[in-house]
């Protein structure tokens, strides 16, 4: 894939996004939110939906839960500019509730043609929705803070950082998940993409970068 390519399928799918009708999510929402970034980065985010300021702006992470992932990536190391930051589900929820089984269903294929073209050697999943999409059955307690290779991606599961806006007990905890594991993860997908074995499949491979997981059962508290 070319330098241009992963712009142009970006834009696209932005385009489709902000046009998008495949599910309840956009009525009563001014604005889809495809996500934003570096189309070339090699560290993707994945939350869950858009909130209030990120409805109002058309921008991911843009509220209270944004300030706090800023602070996140500053403790891995990176900054925002250098990653891609986007959602299961590209409009916001009503009152920000969890994403129901068949909207997120309805998003799937955006998020999957986002990480092709992006192809990035790392992927954040930012709470539990984002995290089934990638791992089914696991409990974000347990599993926090930890990356394993999927798909020929390092997965890292992590805390949504609105968890720590509602539990000061995890923004200790979110932040050293962060500064540990990114650059740990970061440094073996640079070891296995040198080696062939991180990125998107050769020609003539499956190039799905994964098969969604069953979302859980949603509940009405959400950490958007």
């Amino acid at each position: 894939m070319s330098s241009a390519e992963p712009l142009t399928v970006l834009e696209q799918v932005a385009a489709e996004v902000r046009a998008c009708t495949n599910c309840v999510l956009h009525v009563g929402t001014k604005n889809g939110v495809p996500g934003e970034g570096n189309p070339q980065a090699e560290v993707m985010l994945i939350g869950e939906g858009p909130g209030f300021n990120e409805d109002r702006l058309g921008r991911p992470f843009v509220g209270q839960a944004g300030g706090f992932l800023n602070e996140l990536l500053e403790a891995a190391g990176l900054k925002r500019d250098e990653v891609f930051i986007t959602n299961v589900v590209k409009h916001r929820p009503p009152e920000n509730r969890d994403p129901l089984p068949e909207e997120i269903k309805a998003c799937s294929d955006y998020l999957t043609r986002q990480i092709a073209a992006i192809n990035p050697k790392v992927i954040v999943t930012l709470g539990r929705f984002s995290m089934a999409r990638f791992i089914q059955g696991a409990s974000i307690s347990k599993i926090h803070g930890q990356y394993k290779v999927l798909d020929r991606r390092v997965v890292v599961t992590m805390y949504h950082p609105a968890a720590a806006l509602h539990q000061q007990t995890l923004r200790t905890v979110a932040l050293e998940d962060f500064r540990t594991a990114v650059p740990a993860a970061l440094k073996l997908a640079r070891e296995l993409a040198a080696q062939g074995k991180v990125g998107n499949a050769p020609a003539g491979q499956d190039d799905t970068p994964d098969k969604p997981d069953e979302p859980p059962a949603p509940q009405q508290l959400s950490l958007f």
